[in-house]
């Protein structure tokens, strides 16, 4: 009875399972995680292994190649996860692997090479020196694709010493008429240069074919010999400066790409010299080279493929020192790419724009009207920085004008955005600090406005910042603060703005005005802003005589406050000023004082207390 009620328990929670997992399918419905189901999920390493045995068939090898593929794929797979082979089980898939070389099928040909590639850095030395054998002789075949394969996988296996047996058929690969051969050595000769010294020594030799490789009608072959000269050269100064001028004066680079390179080179190359103090003024009266090295950056402003133009105006822009006669070229090509169709190019061209106002504001002003254009583009980056750029390059007669284009935009983006044109916003009142009440009036309204944490705390931050640079700004700007603290949602930024008010309130030209205010957090607010509002009432009270005895009746009614803190803060308050005021009581000026007289300062005494 109870073997027959095992079994029967067991089938039935097999079927709820069963229930279970066609309901979990039907419940992700069309489209959902249910639809997808991963060939590798619940893979087992032993079976895996067992499948792979597969490799030593001959035929299983010929005629099935896309299990082959699979098991591989799925060998990678539990390498990828963690669930790496011992070293038995990996010298017998090695050995298992080099015996695929048979097949004459592309694909698992492609995985045999992932597989190595991926795998060999965790196996046994001597292992991998097992399909090195396979892989030279790919490398001296008639098929690009395999040629290409094997040079990318060697470099990843080999050591210097073997290096230097397969030297002579990389150098012939660097120089291949194949572009995809030729490519696949240059890359893989840049891999070997950076692995170790040894390696590195060898690959110095091979630079007559890599300097021969830049003549290639490939482009991307051009790319991948600039890169590999460059790294050979790049401790080289004198080198690399002979480079430089050898290509930029031939002029036989076709390929964009490289272009771009040999721009970034030059331009390092510039800076070093400035850097090092060979270079100072102006490039076009400096050493040769500068005068070189500034010439071919001038000429490939005027180069068809845009991302060369746009690289030799950034490197121009970003020269150290440069006199504003020579940024001119620069700034014209980056004022035409601001009214590109191309999102992108509008957007490098801004942003170089924006880097060149900082230094050169008078040099980006003549692109205002382009820029004023780009506050209406679609790209929110792309108008943010337009604006963020204006701010830096307009007069003190655009401000308002500015502002008042600002203020439609600044109601339709995200908060990151808006915290950056308020950092903007308070670098333009320290330039033109007559204007502080207009922007930091502007700067409050979006106070009251809608926002999150970080944009109402970058607005209060700039206006403190703004009191401390420019005084003039304190009193006004402390009454913003106070109506913002009327509604203002975030305790942090309540109690930073009383604690501010404790601070330079009484030394205002009339404290009295902000009492109202504070004492409408010690009513309204939660403890943290009551215990805040406590300290800056007794503030208040400890630096002006003449507010004690108001000050005195609101604090006794904070005595019973329901939180310890506030409660403290006022009882101790309460007994320091009761002291003061019996010691030093306040004499209030009389009524019928001559007008012309000098009033009695309104400070504390000598010894108060308070």
């Amino acid at each position: 009875m109870a073997e027959g009620d095992g079994l029967t328990m067991n089938n039935l929670l097999s079927e709820v399972q069963g229930a279970l997992d066609k309901f979990k399918l039907e419940d992700e419905g069309t489209g959902g995680p249910g639809d997808y189901y991963s060939p590798y999920a619940n893979l087992e390493k032993a079976a895996v292994l067992q499948e792979a045995r597969c490799f030593h068939d001959p035929t299983a090898v010929r005629e099935s190649p896309r299990k082959c593929c699979t098991v591989i794929a799925q060998l990678l797979h539990l390498t990828n996860t963690g669930q790496y082979m011992n070293s038995a089980e990996a010298t017998e898939v090695f050995f298992g692997v080099t015996k695929l070389f048979m097949s004459d099928d592309a694909s698992l040909r492609r995985m045999v090479y992932l597989f190595i590639k991926e795998v060999a850095e965790t196996c046994n030395p001597d292992d991998v020196i097992i399909v090195t054998s396979s892989l030279t002789k790919d490398m001296t075949c008639d098929v690009d694709l395999y040629r290409a394969n094997a040079l990318r996988v060697l470099a990843r296996i080999v050591d210097a010493a073997m290096l230097g047996a397969i030297e002579r058929y990389v150098k012939q690969a660097l120089v291949d008429s194949s572009g995809q051969v030729s490519s696949a050595a240059l890359v893989s000769a840049t891999h070997l240069f950076e692995r170790n010294e040894e390696s590195a020594a060898i690959v110095k030799r091979w630079i007559s074919e890599t300097t021969e490789a830049t003549s290639s009608p490939n482009e991307m072959v051009q790319f991948h010999a600039m890169q590999l000269l460059y790294q050979i050269k790049k401790h080289d100064r004198l080198g690399m400066q002979k480079l430089v001028t050898q290509f930029s004066q031939r002029n036989t680079l076709r390929s964009p790409l490289a272009l771009v390179l040999l721009v970034r080179y030059t331009a390092k190359l510039l800076t070093d010299e400035v850097a090092e103090g060979r270079q100072s003024g102006s490039f076009q009266n400096g050493t040769n080279f500068s005068r070189a090295g500034y010439a071919f950056l001038e000429a490939s402003l005027r180069h068809k493929s845009e991302m060369v133009v746009y690289e030799a105006a950034k490197s121009i822009c970003s020269l150290p020192g440069i006199e504003p006669q020579e940024l001119s070229p620069a700034v014209n090509v980056l004022q035409i790419f601001l009214s590109s169709p191309k999102p992108a190019v509008r957007f490098a061209a801004i942003k170089t724009v924006s880097q060149v106002a900082v230094n050169h504001p008078r040099m980006v002003s003549k692109c205002n009207e382009d820029l004023e254009a780009l506050i209406a583009d679609a790209n929110r980056s792309i108008a943010t920085l337009a604006i963020t750029t204006l701010l830096k390059t307009g007069s003190e007669n655009s401000v308002d004008r500015l502002l008042k284009q600002i203020s439609v935009f600044l109601s339709e983006i995200p908060d990151e955005y808006k915290v950056t044109i308020v950092k903007s916003i308070q670098r333009l009142c320290l330039t033109y600090p007559a204007k502080h009440r207009v922007l930091v009036g502007f700067l409050s309204n979006f106070l009251r406005e809608e926002g999150g944490f970080d944009f109402k705390r970058s607005i209060v931050n700039s206006i403190v910042s703004l009191m401390k640079q420019v005084p003039e700004t304190t009193e006004g700007s402390l009454l913003h603060l106070c109506e913002f603290i009327e509604d203002c949602e975030f305790t942090m930024l309540s109690t930073q703005i009383l604690h501010l008010l404790g601070e330079l309130g009484p030394s205002t030209s009339a404290p009295a005005r902000y009492i109202r205010f504070i004492y409408n957090r010690v009513i309204l607010e939660n403890s943290a802003v009551r215990a805040a509002a406590v300290g800056a009432l007794s503030k208040f009270a400890a630096r002006c005589p003449s507010l004690r005895s108001s000050i005195l009746t609101l604090l006794k009614r904070s005595l019973g406050d329901e939180d310890d803190e506030t409660r403290d803060r006022a009882s101790v308050a309460v007994s320091v000023l009761k002291d003061a005021m019996e010691e030093f009581p306040y004499l209030a000026p009389a009524e019928d004082a001559d007008p012309d007289e000098e009033p009695v300062p309104d400070e504390p005494q000598a010894g108060d207390p308070a």
